[in-house]
């Protein structure tokens, strides 16, 4: 299929009045939401740290959201990915909210403090690594972590409120060229992936190394930008 090469990358007249590419793409904090409790109201930013990265762990019978609410009461921050679903109740058709990747939730901590929750919080007991299978450490498979610049996009995917943001089976897609590309306008600004067309639209995949890809909505070519392979990561 064709690349994106000779894709028309610059901005309509109606695109600039927006500002400029530089404009639109969001800074790494600006695209993370607090993590907040259900239960409580309590809330934490995301802050960058040296010594935290981004942990998979799996919660069993779909207590996520409790998992969730625990952490973040402790003040370490969470992310639970959710999509809206429409469903028809009674007689009506209702926009719901519901999470994308069943019992899987992300936490940004340091890799003891990681451990603390799995290991030895026996409210978490329910908790465990979503391990790393294509890597080994000491004869084992270590805890899956996701790169920031990964997780960050993935972030920006899953954070919209499009009804058309879902899981996918790379399988299914029909991938252009290898080329990485970036959303430079729209609600998808900021997201990397490859492009490709999936129920007969244009659209981005997402994809984090081991656990799950996403697509996001259709994207216009018009607001796609490919990324220079020597980009600094």
């Amino acid at each position: 299929m064709s690349t994106l090469t000779n894709v028309n990358i610059r901005p309509s007249s109606a695109e600039k009045a927006c500002g400029s590419y530089q404009d639109a793409v969001p800074t790494a904090d600006s695209i993370i939401p607090k993590a907040t409790s259900s239960q409580t109201g309590v809330s934490v930013e995301y802050v960058p740290a040296p010594d935290k990265e981004w942990f998979v762990v799996r919660a069993s019978y779909g207590r996520e959201r409790r998992a969730s609410d625990i952490m973040v009461e402790d003040g370490t921050f969470t992310y639970l990915p959710t999509h809206i679903v429409s469903k028809v109740k009674g007689n009506k058709r209702v926009r719901v909210q519901e999470v994308l990747v069943p019992n899987i939730l992300f936490l940004y901590a340091t890799r003891e403090k990681a451990d603390e929750y799995v290991r030895q919080t026996e409210k978490l007991s329910f908790l465990t690594y979503y391990y790393d299978h294509f890597r080994q450490e000491n004869g084992k498979n270590p805890p899956l972590v996701v790169p920031q610049k990964e997780m960050h996009s993935f972030v920006r995917a899953t954070s919209t409120t499009s009804e058309h943001v879902r899981l996918v089976d790379p399988e299914q897609c029909h991938f252009r060229s290898g080329e990485t590309v970036r959303v430079i306008l729209g609600p998808f600004t900021g997201v990397e992936g490859r492009v490709a067309r999936l129920a007969g639209q244009q659209r981005v995949i997402v994809t984090l190394q081991g656990l799950c890809s996403v697509a996001t909505a259709y994207i216009p070519s018009a607001f796609l930008q490919v990324i220079d392979g020597n980009e600094p990561a």
